[in-house]
């Protein structure tokens, strides 16, 4: 009865880990239904999500251990307008994945050294490698962006770019790795609400840059370089995918799904694994810890 307790109380902690991450996007979602209008039949449930949600996270272990069996490589971009819900969904994908297997890329603004290189030089280092999988919280598609939008590129560079990047998705994927693009679409009125939301929380204030907020106010030039940007680089061999984020724990489960779909993968037959009995030794006596080491027990 006490080891089922403590079993419980294991899992219990690892369910409250999630309650916790997910507790502040529930109560905002009260009248989520109403205010995104979109379409839906019925409100999907804090039940239905986590019963979802878990049973795909379940389906991306089998996928981990495939792309490590098979040294698969593995790439995903995510882009969208700010508060679009790509951190939402790379968080939830990576939240029972080994770090040393899925790793994100979230790569700072370029210094003055990289400007001088190659524009995807600084990515290509972190291209998986086989038997990894790589989430790119934007990628190169910065240039086709933010880049473009805010000045920080010349008109020569921007269209070298979609000159370029063309030849550089085809040898990522003739090199045997499997690359995905999401766009991640909000309405003008949705990304307003997320962006007061992080105003008014003071948990959530760091995410709001100076640059987020002149991205509110060219609104309208991002939505021009954006249908620019998926026009001249959606191809054959890397397509954009998009995905409508109004909803957010929606949108989560529907590229969790449609990611795992691209992907052929097939579970990987794992050896049981039994807990070895500790060896113990006669003359074996753990010496006391002195009490000044201890992390004061505040709670």
């Amino acid at each position: 009865m006490q080891d089922y307790q403590r079993i419980r109380e294991e899992v219990l902690d690892s369910i409250d880990e999630e309650v916790e991450s997910e507790l502040r996007d529930l109560l905002l979602d009260i009248n989520d239904h109403e205010r995104n209008g979109d379409g839906h039949p019925h409100k999907l449930t804090r039940t239905e999500y986590f019963r979802h949600l878990l049973r795909l996270q379940l389906e991306l272990v089998k996928l981990q251990d495939w792309v490590i069996e098979t040294k698969s490589k593995v790439a995903v971009i995510f882009e969208g307008r700010d508060a679009a819900g790509k951190g939402g969904v790379i968080k939830r994908i990576t939240q029972r994945l080994n770090p040393r297997v899925c790793r994100v890329a979230a790569l700072p603004a370029p210094n003055e050294r990289e400007k001088t290189q190659w524009y995807f030089q600084r990515y290509v280092p972190h291209l998986p490698a086989g038997g990894e999988i790589v989430l790119f919280d934007r990628s190169w598609y910065n240039r086709a962006g933010v880049e473009r939008v805010m000045g920080f590129c010349t008109e020569e560079e921007y269209q070298e770019f979609f000159r370029t990047v063309p030849d550089f998705e085809r040898m990522i994927v003739s090199s045997g790795t499997y690359l995905l693009k999401y766009w991640f679409s909000i309405s003008d009125d949705e990304q307003a609400f997320r962006f007061q939301c992080r105003i008014d929380d003071p948990l959530k204030q760091w995410k709001l840059s100076p640059m987020d907020l002149e991205s509110r106010r060219r609104w309208e030039q991002y939505t021009v370089a954006k249908e620019i940007m998926l026009e001249k680089t959606n191809l054959p061999e890397s397509p954009w995918w998009i995905v409508d984020g109004n909803n957010k724990k929606r949108a989560r489960l529907n590229c969790i799904h449609h990611f795992l779909q691209q992907i052929p993968y097939q579970e990987v037959e794992q050896e049981s694994v039994e807990l070895p009995e500790r060896r113990r030794s006669e003359d074996y006596q753990r010496n006391p810890m002195p009490k000044e080491v201890f992390v004061p027990a505040v709670y």
